[in-house]
């Protein structure tokens, strides 16, 4: 019983007084949780179901062998399969075939039923049946895939193969799969419907019994031709891992951010509710309770805000997983798991650590402030005009500077293990600095602004400059905050303008047309790419191949792009970073490489690149490195007719087209429907439209950046207004004093109203020019070890200053509202306290 009125004596007051103060600081922290759980839900559902998928469809097979997008010549599965180590080998043709009528590619395995059905047994259909399984035109779906398509087995489905339109029946399921969209067919029938005659895509292979897979796949590993790996099943889980960490870690990153900045804000609100109180809890210590008694109570009070709000936050972290997962889809717009149908996976271990990581961050917020109250000496505190006391123990400056330090130096550091841990580091060394230097920056900025002629105004600054702890404390929030809210928005505006020079760069042609709009099963032969030169108005037109290669086995694979070059300096169609190399004509072919895969591969222009084609190693001289935002795991250029030589491939997948004078796009397109009619999966977009589509993209894809700065910009406004609110009514006395003296109640609001001002601007001065200096390292740091895209800083001049103009209104709006409360009461009543 005691302790129940003690913790009433203690904590009634705060809870009962700052209810609107108390539910703000629950809110930020429920809302860091949320984000942060909800990120680690969306990834543990979507790498859980791909993994889960894998392994189904790996089933029995001990080790894989890959090649690139090409395949590799099958003459490899003969000998692979007499090894004396191996059981079973099952080759597999692997193609992404996309659906004649709709945008979406379905993922189509031809395999060897009679030896896949040893290997991976969830890639043999279940038909009435069982010839179907060997004959052309029968497909087997998974029933995933079956209900997206709309289908029934029986039905038929139109797939493309080159500018065909080819009909497959749906002879049965794969009843073995997952949730996957994923077919499989007879592998000769896939090979001829997808012109793959004499290649594969991978072989399967199930070992003997006994046999060590790690002595076979080293053993096999040595004779496999260029470009091929051999890799286990589990391997492939592991690349998308490594493919998607930077993409989660940088989200949870951000959530932790969000949740840091709940904790200031819990800080503020406890800093303020201390000092408000600071006479209660010295009554209370000359009653006999001791210092730490007190500080435990009150930390407990920050706990308990904790534990609400990370309850909450658990909840509505839930609540925003399953609407991401079906508005954006399990990659977040990233592209990452595309066609997976995964169920919601909630982990326990994920819940209990972001629920412990919101009460550590409240807990956190209340450590200074109970700390102070404990420390107080009660006879001082009882006494009015004691409070500054209170404030002045929160400055560290030298600490502060120490970060500042620090946090500049560790921006030089690499990445570890992939990631930029440096550049993290840096920016919440930057941000801790910053906030230990605030009461200097304060009262710096204060005792250079010149004092107004106005006796409201003066009165407000030299009240600032006397007493700058609790504008300190209220500026800690919002500095935090609009620094968080700024950075993300330079970031997010340099990518965006970046992207959008990019592509104007990346795209000079008037009009692009594409053999199929998804997949990888659609193409133009050499006919068909004359036909397309015989259009009329065609002035010129320049062919693109879209491979990819197996550089390094334990990364994944690099985009190759065979393009018709100009013969006269081709280099200049890229967009290059500095001046091409001169490539001697009679010296090695030119490569150039996007940043991303000279990152990867740690090359620089003039050094020889070894590029696996048809089997066999072909040396390139990197004659530059262009930017490319197109292809997160780097992507090479190399001119097509010397990649049509070395590998006998001709076709193209996609034509860029440039007009004669005078000829519209419209007219282009009549001559093309009529040249071309029935064409499976032609399709044409013109500069501005590819441009349009792919920032609509980079929208998505940056949909959950865009909420966490508006959530960003909320918590400020919200704490600003509050932590003001909270200093105007800790100040009544002060005010009825003033009344005594004979300003009226306006002078007081308009007192305030300059007040507001000039904290909101100081905090808005800091935290943009903080937030700017955390977009650098945004941009040239993380951003860059995290993804290898440089970009050209641009600044949103206009949103920014609106984003100031509205603070400092609310900053106005906040203490006019604040004061009517404040001054509400009569002269005598509001200094009763100090007779």
């Amino acid at each position: 019983m005691m302790n129940i009125a003690l913790g009433r004596a203690v904590l009634g007051g705060a809870l009962g007084r700052q209810r609107g103060r108390l539910a703000l600081a629950v809110a930020a922290i429920a809302l860091g949780v949320a984000l942060g759980f909800a990120v680690a839900v969306i990834n543990a559902t979507a790498v859980g179901e791909f993994e889960g998928g894998m392994r189904t469809m790996a089933g029995n097979a001990d080790l894989e062998i890959r090649g690139g997008r090409g395949g590799f010549d099958e003459a490899l599965f003969a000998r692979i399969a007499r090894d004396r180590d191996v059981a079973v080998a099952s080759p597999v043709v692997e193609v992404d075939a996309r659906i004649v009528g709709s945008d979406e590619a379905l993922r189509i395995d031809g395999i060897d039923a009679f030896r896949a059905a040893a290997v991976t047994p969830a890639l043999v259909g279940a038909s009435a049946d069982a010839l179907d399984l060997l004959r052309d035109g029968q497909l087997f779906v998974t029933p995933a895939a079956l209900a997206a398509l709309g289908k029934a087995v029986g039905d038929e489905l139109v797939v493309q193969a080159g500018q065909r339109g080819v009909p497959l029946r749906i002879a049965g399921t794969l009843p073995g799969a997952r949730g996957q969209r994923h077919g499989a067919m007879d592998i000769a029938a896939a090979q001829d419907l997808f012109a793959r005659g004499g290649t594969l895509s991978r072989v399967d292979l199930r070992l003997r019994p006994g046999v060590d897979a790690g002595a076979v796949r080293e053993r096999l590993g040595r004779d496999l031709p260029p470009g091929t790996t051999i890799t286990t099943p589990a391997d492939n889980a592991s690349t998308l891992a490594r493919m998607t960490r930077a993409y989660r870690v940088n989200l949870n990153v951000l959530a932790l951010v969000a949740l840091f900045t709940g904790g200031l804000l819990v800080f503020s609100t406890q800093a303020l509710s201390v000092v408000r109180r600071r006479a209660q809890f010295a009554l209370l210590r000359t009653l006999g309770l001791s210092g730490p008694a007190l500080q435990r109570w009150i930390v407990a009070e920050g706990a308990l805000l904790g534990v609400i709000g990370s309850l909450l936050g658990i909840a509505a972290g839930i609540a925003l997983a399953a609407g991401a997962l079906r508005i954006l889809g399990a990659d977040l717009g990233a592209g990452f798991f595309r066609g997976e149908l995964p169920q919601l996976v909630i982990e326990p271990v994920a819940a209990l650590a972001f629920t412990g990581l919101g009460i550590a961050f409240a807990v956190l917020g209340s450590v200074l402030p109970a700390r102070d109250a404990a420390q107080a000496v009660p006879a001082a505190a009882l006494k009015a005009g004691d409070e500054e006391t209170a404030f002045a123990r929160l400055r560290h400056p030298g600490i502060g500077v120490a970060l500042l330090g620090v946090g500049a130096l560790v921006t030089l550091t690499p990445p570890i293990g992939g990631l930029p841990l440096g550049g993290y580091a840096a920016i919440a060394l930057l941000l801790f600095g910053t906030l230990l230097l605030l009461p200097q920056i304060a009262a710096w900025a204060l005792a250079h602004v010149p004092v107004p002629r106005s006796v409201t105004g003066s009165l407000a600054l030299l009240q600032l400059r006397g007493a700058p702890g609790a504008a300190t404390v209220s500026l800690a929030t919002t500095v935090a905050s609009v620094s968080l809210m700024v950075s993300m928005a330079i970031m997010v505006a340099s990518f965006r303008t970046s992207l959008d020079d990019w592509l104007e760069r990346i795209l000079p042609a008037d009009v692009y047309v594409r053999a199929g709009t998804a997949g990888d099963t659609g193409w133009f032969d050499a006919a068909e790419q004359a036909r397309l030169r015989a259009i009329a108005g065609v002035a010129r037109i320049e062919f693109l191949r879209v491979q990819s290669v197996q550089l390094d086995p334990a990364r994944p694979r690099v985009t190759l792009l065979a393009r018709d070059l100009p013969a006269v300096d081709p280099g200049h169609a890229l967009p290059l970073l500095g001046d091409p190399i001169a490539v001697p004509g009679d010296g090695l072919p030119p490569a150039w490489l996007s940043e991303a895969a000279a990152d990867v591969l740690d090359v620089v222009p003039g050094q020889t690149l070894r590029i696996p084609l048809a089997g066999a190693l072909h040396p390139f001289v990197v004659a530059g490195i262009w930017r490319d935002y197109a292809r997160q795991q780097g992507a090479i250029v190399i001119e097509r007719a010397g990649y049509a030589r070395l590998t006998g491939d001709a076709v193209a997948n996609d034509a860029a087209v440039w007009l004669q004078p005078g000829v519209t796009v419209e007219v282009f397109r009549t001559a093309l429907d009529a040249a071309w009619p029935g064409a499976a999966g032609l399709a044409l977009a013109t500069s501005g439209e590819i441009r349009t589509l792919s920032l609509q993209v980079f929208d998505r894809t940056f949909a959950v950046t865009y909420a966490l700065e508006a959530a960003a910009i909320v918590i400020g406004l919200t704490g600003l207004s509050s932590a003001f609110g909270a200093l105007v009514l800790a100040r009544r006395r002060e005010f009825g004093m003033l009344r005594h003296l004979g300003m009226t109640r306006g002078q007081i609001r308009r007192m305030l109203a300059a007040e507001g001002l000039l904290v909101s601007g100081i905090g808005l001065t800091v935290g943009m020019l903080l937030g700017f200096a955390m977009s650098l390292i945004l941009i040239h740091v993380v951003n860059r070890q995290s993804f290898h895209w440089g970009m050209d800083l641009h600044v949103p001049w206009l949103p920014l200053a609106l984003l100031a103009f509205v603070l400092l209104v609310l900053a106005v709006a906040t203490t006019q509202v604040s004061a009517r409360a404040a001054v509400a009461d009569d002269a005598v009543r509001a200094v009763r306290d100090d007779w």
